[in-house]
């Protein structure tokens, strides 16, 4: 990265921080500091301060407006992220610093970190976003995909091929999650009869963390490593697999970096498996069952999206017990009655459906609009 003289030295944390992205003062930091730069960059900081000649920024520091742009830029980052005076102190002091976990399998910031594909992302961002504008404690969690979109092409035979895009992970505003004894944080999620270890990255929003997960290590297997790949890819077997990840993997993660949270907010069913884990560290505190069950309830809301029976995430109970071979721990004994709130019969037989769970094990449900709402209630009644 270009070297930023001290006057401008800030600019690489505000590039980090994708509060800019809704913030106008911000944008116009980069879109002011060097335009073509930032229509060649498609709207990227990161990679345009990788980019920036040094007599561009020379005539940055000649340019009085554009330094008072930065200025205000800058003190309205640093007021976003520890003002006192936010809605939720006003409103709902009762939240105090016990923090929201949020779990999502995709987010939509920015079209620089590419681990979004549709709605279930847009409402996502969009949440984490408002929660830092209004000063809502909230931590997100999902996955870093690395080959996130893919490229279409048609052969000379009429045939369609899909060329995945790598991310260049130096152009993208992600940095290692870091444990408080200052270590990279990496856990462990045990996948069937063995073990897959989980990277996390960390993605600034003003007030808010993103916490994205990563399987692309050197100590995984290669099948292992392409587990966080891509968003939505592979079959059914992967599907679970990343899934477990997302939610066993998640609730480790929290806890490696030291976060506590007071509710876990599952943003449709891919996260579901967040219950087993925490149903599993109660009891291994010495809960039983039920009472492990009902304080999962208590502190869990779900939110799900689809309105078609057919869109939400269904699995054989015997590919699941595969998979979670090695994550039952002292909930071991209670295996059957987890597999149960799985339940459900769609017509074509009993399957383990990460919705139902979702739905059995929170305390609070809703749906994304009113008339969806109805839907759903139709739907699962």
């Amino acid at each position: 990265m270009t070297h930023l003289p001290d006057r401008v030295a800030r600019l690489h944390e505000l590039a980090f921080d994708l509060w800019w992205s809704w913030n106008a003062d911000a944008r116009n930091v980069f879109r002011r500091l060097d335009y073509p730069l930032w229509r060649l960059t498609a709207h990227n900081p990161v990679k345009m301060l990788q980019l920036i000649s040094s007599e561009t920024l020379q005539h940055a520091l000649a340019d009085a407006e554009w330094l008072t742009v930065y200025d205000r830029a800058l003190a309205r980052l640093d007021a976003a992220r520890s003002a006192h005076s936010t809605w939720v102190e006003s409103h709902c002091p009762e939240i105090g610093s016990r923090s929201i976990a949020y779990f999502s399998a995709e987010f939509a910031l920015h079209q620089s970190l590419p681990i979004y594909a549709g709605g279930l992302g847009v409402l996502a961002g969009d949440h984490c976003k408002e929660a830092s504008d209004l000063g809502v404690p909230l931590i997100g969690v999902g996955f870093m995909y690395p080959q996130g979109y893919f490229r279409q092409s048609v052969t000379l035979d009429g045939w369609q091929e899909e060329v995945y895009e790598k991310l260049t992970w130096a152009d993208a505003p992600i940095e290692p999650a870091v444990t408080p004894d200052g270590k990279p944080c990496v856990t462990a999620v045990p996948l069937g009869n063995r073990t897959v270890l989980v990277a996390v990255w960390r993605v600034r929003l003003g007030r808010v963390k993103l916490y994205l997960l990563d399987t692309d290590l050197e100590e995984n297997a290669p099948w292992d490593r392409e587990l966080s790949a891509r968003l939505y890819g592979g079959d059914r077997e992967t599907r679970v697999q990343q899934e477990i990840i997302l939610g066993i993997g998640g609730v480790r993660a929290l806890k490696a970096m030291g976060s506590d949270p007071a509710v876990y907010h599952l943003n449709e069913g891919h996260a579901a498996f967040v219950v087993l884990q925490r149903i599993r560290d109660l009891c291994e505190k010495g809960w039983s069952f039920d009472a492990a069950l009902e304080e999962v309830r208590r502190t869990t809301v779900f939110t799900t999206h689809t309105p078609v029976a057919a869109g939400h995430d269904a699995f054989p109970f015997h590919l699941v017990e595969t998979h979670l071979a090695g994550a039952w721990g002292d909930l071991g004994a209670h295996r059957e009655r987890f597999l149960v709130l799985g339940h459900y019969d769609n017509g074509g037989g009993p399957m383990f459906n990460m919705t139902a769970l979702a739905l059995r094990a929170s305390g609070s449900v809703n749906g994304v609009s009113k008339l969806h709402g109805d839907v759903t209630k139709q739907m699962w009644q």
